[in-house]
């Protein structure tokens, strides 16, 4: 079945179906952001390219993002570190720039699938390393440069950062709102790069706008459900997103 394309000027009455199943989707996989931490975009972006074409569902996804991870900072802005938030956004935002002007040129399908194995190497070394190496703040500029361009040629990378941040010794709220202020940075930057590649149409603006009611109530009722779970409980999750993630990179879905 050819993905459904809705490039245009407004959204019409053939459309409304769509961005009710977008809407429900958003709404569900904020839940699963705000209590794993991330995962959301990852899962959004085969659902938003299925219902509306790549070219839409990538900048329309960014502007989910920014709603859902402003509202997980908002709601965890206690716990921010914000060091590493600074050393983070450091290499994040120019890569992101330079990927939301490169979006449609570059062999999408590989990187996709060689971070489908890197997901799965990081779990693995997880577990034969329960607790790894903790990686110093200026690494998180490495971290933060190679989420940058991925987020903006492939919608999310959020699986990418968790490793990282959980090794360094961040846990719930901290985790939850310092990987979320991380991200922020980098979505408002690719907004900008996909703005001048002139790739925010009206179609996606208004449906971007339309899913951000559906990604903030996502995101407080994952607030609630993650403050009853165990330290535990919460690490597998958030593994399990990773290796959720992980087999959509490799399927190249």
């Amino acid at each position: 079945m050819e993905p459904r394309s809705v490039m245009g000027s407004e959204v019409s009455t053939l459309s409304v179906l769509p961005l009710m199943v977008a809407a429900l989707a958003a709404f569900a996989l904020a839940v699963v952001s705000a209590v794993a931490g991330f995962g959301g975009g990852v899962l959004l972006l085969p659902v938003f390219t299925a219902l509306f074409g790549l070219q839409v569902a990538v900048p329309m996804l960014t502007l989910a993002q920014v709603a859902s991870n402003a509202s997980r900072l908002w709601l965890n802005r206690r716990e921010l570190v914000w060091l590493l938030i600074g050393w983070f956004a450091l290499g994040a935002v120019p890569l992101a720039a330079a990927g939301g002007l490169l979006l449609g040129h570059a062999p999408l399908a590989a990187l996709q699938r060689l971070l489908g194995v890197f997901l799965v190497v990081m779990v693995i070394w997880r577990r034969v390393r329960p607790q790894p190496h903790r990686p110093g703040e200026r690494s998180f500029i490495a971290i933060g440069a190679a989420s940058g361009i991925g987020s903006a040629l492939l919608g999310s990378v959020g699986p990418l950062t968790a490793p990282f941040f959980l090794a360094y010794g961040l846990t719930r709220a901290a985790y939850i709102g310092t990987e979320a202020a991380g991200a922020l940075t980098l979505h408002l930057t690719k907004i900008a790069a996909y703005g001048a590649g002139n790739l925010l149409t009206s179609t996606v603006l208004i449906y971007g706008l339309a899913l951000t009611l559906a990604t903030l109530t996502g995101a407080w009722v994952g607030k609630k459900i993650v403050g009853r779970i165990s330290e535990q409980v919460f690490v597998t999750l958030i593994e399990i997103g990773l290796l959720a993630a992980a087999v959509l990179f490799l399927l190249g879905v």
